[in-house]
């Protein structure tokens, strides 16, 4: 089974990292017959026939399933039409800043010969008259006129897919409610297990956030009860990240695992002490029955998400065997668990969850079971803690780039107090009418909160560095499995020494002299980080995104850290607008900063008490052999923050080619630059004025450029239409190679003065679902 199991998920692996999807396999049945191998064979043989034949039928399984889900895409040309439609509201709302965002489950089109998936991912924004429509609630049906588009996404190195992610979730369109016709309820509860589970969900949410009401850590007590991590505000979720309890303040398998093994512990006891009921069905199997349903419906209502089904299945392989009467491996049962997530999920092998849930599994068999004595239950729970901490750092550095250095301590009082005390009377609280329970586990949330914080302020809480080379993930799980080893294993400290590429191997900077330029895809917004051989620049930060993480967290931090900057020489924010300074706080909360030019306000709340210098006419200076010199705005230019024309425009030289950054300047500044720049704006890059707007690229600027490639940074199918259809015109004509960051993702360029090498983060890292967006 662990031989099969391995197979598998190798298959289902090796199929999603393919840029193009195979034609549908026809060598199902070679896959299958393959199975039945003789018993005669030698067992080590015999184990590799099983899972090779196991990773040709998951790689079939895998393509099968992508296949029947891509023909599930709303078609390009129904992008931006007025489709009517009538459905349900699938899941629970997610309440964001002036708008609800909702799953709603198509059930009539009403738009004659409009093809529309089954799936869709809405928004509902506040109307411009400011009067609050009625929130949508789970398990509504209603008719509504939306406007769709293909799932999209920002594509960065190190960032999260949200293409992969609406696929997986067989989202095949998002889009928004169109308030030109006003929605009309059909139906306020449609019946339905799974609408009545979601029903559920918002109905617990309500009760919590009306007993705590204004509780600062409210959304945090609605995450342990119902699985809504949504609530929880990005500033908490990075806590729990620096401080590694992440794992535990949602509903995770450890809860479930509590939650189960409570009610199997009452049963059993009850069940043993009726007669009638232990003669027809032995107490233990009785006990067993309760738990694997109290699993079933707390996985349930909390999303279901990937920890949950681990533990879930895990538990319903144990009852399983507790019922056919057979002694079954733990080792077997995490394999059962496995194919049950991947045959329900395919592109679970691509989600850091599953790796890390799986992993701490495997870790904590591997370091307890099969040992000829068992330790005292306190060394053995450090034993377990070493374990995870030390086992998981190569998944932890591969995707996040960090490793909390405190997490050992803060587990050590987080578990058991929100394992054992802040979850139960979350569920008590939450499911009885009491509400001491509640504002009890809001109280013991707080006081958690507060110790986190003070440990997240020691000066080396968190390890932060560049995403680890990908050949040094595999010896450095080997040497975590050398240095875990039982005693009697020889030589265990040397399996740091697997361990050490993970750490000292850094990425090629650039060689004095040259420059390294990433046009990050931050959809309708401007971000350039610059790189020379020892000093690092960012220009703009992106926009911010009103309810959610800002483009800071969600893109440029995990980008930086991936590219091997650990430091920010220089941050320049042109000008004031919300899609050029968005992610400002969380970059510098994240990547210590020297020195940051702006137009900002002093107290601006974005700068984090950083200082902050005027960026103005006159300012250069170099770095590495690379020219960095200031062109706009002038010394005598008082502007105002979110004014266009008074953007900070950046020239990088490089020998005898140049960059040119130019904020969101329109035709007035860039006269201002003919008139007094006009013979050094020759460019071999340049960042299209204001996103490609109609207002800027006048003629005389295009000619004045004459960019060899000019790069457009706007959001997919953005309201404001940009880039202008004359302005990409004018530098078609001027011969540029026209970029899009919509189109081609996150753009590399490596300058040297003579040459330039141009990547496609799009074409470099093409995966099969990307293409239905494009």
């Amino acid at each position: 089974m662990v031989s099969f199991a391995l197979g598998f998920v190798l298959g289902v692996w090796g199929l999603q990292q393919l840029a193009w999807l195979p034609a549908l396999p026809a060598y199902w049945p070679l896959a299958l017959l393959g199975l039945w191998l003789p018993r005669s064979l030698p067992p080590w043989s015999r184990q590799l026939l099983i899972a090779a034949c196991a990773m040709l039928l998951g790689f079939s399984y895998a393509a099968t399933v992508a296949k029947h889900r891509l023909a599930d895409i709303l078609p390009a040309a129904w992008q931006g039409r007025d489709i009517e439609l009538v459905g349900v509201v699938a899941e629970l709302p997610r309440m964001q800043a002036g708008a609800q965002r909702f799953l709603f489950e198509v059930e009539q089109t009403l738009t004659p010969q409009a093809q529309v998936p089954r799936y869709l991912l809405l928004t509902r924004y506040v109307p411009r008259n400011g009067a609050l429509p009625p929130a949508l609630q789970a398990g509504q049906r209603w008719r509504v006129t939306v406007r769709l588009k293909q799932p999209h996404s920002t594509r960065n190195p190190y960032t999260q897919d949200f293409e992969l992610w609406a696929l997986e979730r067989d989202i095949g369109a998002t889009g928004y409610v169109h308030e030109k016709t006003a929605p009309q309820l059909l139906d306020a509860q449609v019946p339905g297990i799974a609408y009545d589970i979601q029903r559920l969900r918002g109905a617990l949410r309500v009760r919590i956030l009306d007993v705590l009401a204004d509780a600062p850590h409210a959304g945090i007590i609605a995450a342990l009860a119902i699985g809504d991590q949504a609530s929880i505000p990005q500033e908490s979720w990075r806590l729990f990240t620096r401080t590694g309890i992440n794992h535990l303040m949602s509903i995770s398998g450890l809860h479930i695992t509590m939650l189960s093994g409570l009610f199997f512990a009452l049963t059993y006891q009850l069940w043993r002490r009726i007669p009638w009921l232990t003669l027809r069905l032995p107490a233990r199997k009785g006990a067993t029955l309760v738990a694997v349903a109290v699993a079933l419906a707390y996985s349930l209502l909390s999303g279901f998400d990937i920890p949950a089904q681990r533990t879930f299945y895990m538990l319903a392989a144990f009852a399983l065997m507790l019922w056919s009467s057979r002694n079954v491996a733990l080792s077997q049962m995490l394999a059962i668990a496995l194919l049950a997530v991947l045959l329900v999920d395919p592109w679970a092998v691509l989600a850091p969850g599953f790796w890390l849930s799986f992993g701490a599994v495997a870790l904590i068999l591997y370091v307890t079971a099969h040992r000829l004595q068992r330790p005292h239950w306190l060394m053995e729970y450090a034993k377990v803690q070493w374990a995870m901490t030390l086992g998981l750092i190569p998944l932890l550095l591969a995707w996040f780039q960090q490793l909390s250095l405190v997490s050992p301590l803060t587990n050590a009082f987080a578990i058991p107090l929100v394992g054992l005390l802040i979850v139960p009377a979350t569920l008590l609280g939450t499911l009885l009418p009491l509400d001491w329970p509640l504002h009890l586990a809001h109280g013991l949330t707080t006081w958690c909160i507060a110790l986190l914080r003070t440990f997240d302020q020691l000066p080396f809480a968190v390890w932060t560095q560049h995403a680890p080379p990908s050949w040094s993930l595999l010896p450095g799980l080997l040497g975590v499995l050398w240095l875990l080893a039982p005693r009697g294993i020889p030589l265990r400290p040397l399996g740091a020494i697997l361990l050490a590429p993970l750490f000292i191997n850094h990425p090629n900077a650039p060689a004095p002299g040259t420059a390294r330029i990433h046009v990050l895809d931050v959809g309708q917004g401007l971000s350039v980080a610059v790189q020379t051989a020892h000093h690092n620049l960012l220009f703009d930060t992106g926009p911010d995104y009103p309810g959610e993480a800002d483009s800071g967290s969600r893109i440029l931090v995990p980008a930086l850290r991936g590219l091997g900057v650990d430091r920010l020489d220089m941050m320049v924010l042109s000008h004031g607008d919300l899609d050029h300074v968005g992610g400002t706080l969380s970059v510098l909360q994240a990547i210590p900063t020297d020195r940051i030019l702006s137009a900002l306000r002093r107290d601006d709340p974005r700068l984090d008490g950083h200082a902050q210098e005027r960026c103005e006419e006159g300012g250069h200076w170099e770095w590495d052999g690379v020219h960095f010199d200031i062109l706009h705005p002038g010394a005598q230019t008082s502007g105002k923050r979110h004014d266009n024309n008074h953007s900070c425009v950046l020239a990088i030289h490089i020998g005898e080619q140049q960059v040119l950054l130019t904020g969101d300047i329109e035709r007035r500044a860039e006269a201002t630059l003919l008139s007094k720049h006009a013979a050094t704006l020759l460019s071999t890059v340049l960042v299209a004025p204001h996103h490609g707007s109609h207002s800027s690229s006048s003629q005389a600027f295009v000619q004045a450029t004459s960019p060899q490639y000019v790069v457009f940074t706007a959001g997919y199918r953005n309201r404001f239409h940009h880039p202008h259809p004359e302005v990409v015109q004018r530098y078609r004509q001027q011969g540029a190679e026209l970029l899009a960051s919509d189109v081609d993702g996150a753009l590399r360029f490596e300058l040297d003065g003579r040459l330039v090498r141009l990547e496609r983060y799009r074409e470099y890292a093409r995966r099969y679902w990307t293409h239905a967006a494009e």
